[in-house]
């Protein structure tokens, strides 16, 4: 089997997760590591949403498409036993409101701007198809889109633009654990969203009017316990919950 069949039946079967990708299929570098994520998103169907993040305000972007199935809005519910990780991160949301197409002239800041319809409190939820994704090289979990699980956002806001993302804070509940942050660590979330209508969507077609691109943790990954009851807010956005039962 091949690396993306590998990840493929690790996600259909947590019996058959990875301790990492064979040497064989092992990516090593950038361009092997989206060609796996890639066709494992080709077989889990139409593209929903894309996850965007950089370590810090001037490194360089990575990403990650959304299967359309693992989309939901809030308040949403996902059961414990099927999402065993259970991997927690806090994060803001943009829904495209036209398509991007590739083009050879490179989308302007002001034109993916236009694009971006609403702004969104949100939550995505890790479900890594290895053992523990934090013992496998950066290629690999980037062939496993970063271990994805499932995405949940709370009502968009038009007028998102008046935010000031840099002084904006979240509150992040895990049942009675609670983290306060202020900022996303990638800083300039719109500089994601030009990267990635520019270079991380192109494969696809393009950014396409009703995904989702959301921007990075704001809170690092948390996991919570099963029956957890998840409550993300953010002051600007509103609130988005997810209950694990």
């Amino acid at each position: 089997m091949d690396a993306a069949d590998l990840l493929l039946a690790a996600r259909h079967d947590p019996a058959k997760r990875l301790a990492d990708l064979p040497d064989a299929v092992r990516p090593t570098e950038l361009t092997a590591a989206y060609a796996i994520q890639h066709r494992v998103m080709s077989a889990l169907g139409p593209i929903g949403g894309w996850k965007v993040g950089a370590p810090g305000p001037d490194a360089p972007p990575i990403c990650g498409a959304l299967p359309a199935s693992g989309i939901l809005a809030s308040p949403a519910r996902l059961s414990s036993a099927e999402h065993r990780m259970r991997g927690i991160e806090a994060e803001v949301a943009f829904r495209i409101g036209m398509d991007l197409p590739p083009r050879s002239k490179p989308y302007a800041r002001e034109e993916v701007i236009a694009a971006m319809a609403t702004a969104h409190p949100a939550i995505e939820t890790l479900e890594s198809r290895y053992l523990d994704m934090d013992k496998v090289a950066m290629p690999s979990n980037l062939a496993d889109s970063q271990g994805h699980g499932a995405f949940i956002h709370g009502p968009g806001r038009a007028d998102w633009q008046g935010i000031d993302f840099a002084r904006e804070t979240v509150e992040q509940a895990i049942d009675a654990a609670t983290i306060q942050r202020t900022g996303n660590p990638a800083g300039d979330m719109v500089r994601l969203v030009v990267w990635l209508a520019n270079v991380g969507s192109v494969w696809s077609g393009g950014l396409k009017a009703g995904q989702f691109v959301t921007c990075g943790s704001w809170t690092g990954k948390t996991l919570a316990g099963p029956g957890a009851r998840v409550r993300v807010r953010f002051p600007s956005l509103g609130e988005v919950a997810l209950d694990y039962t």
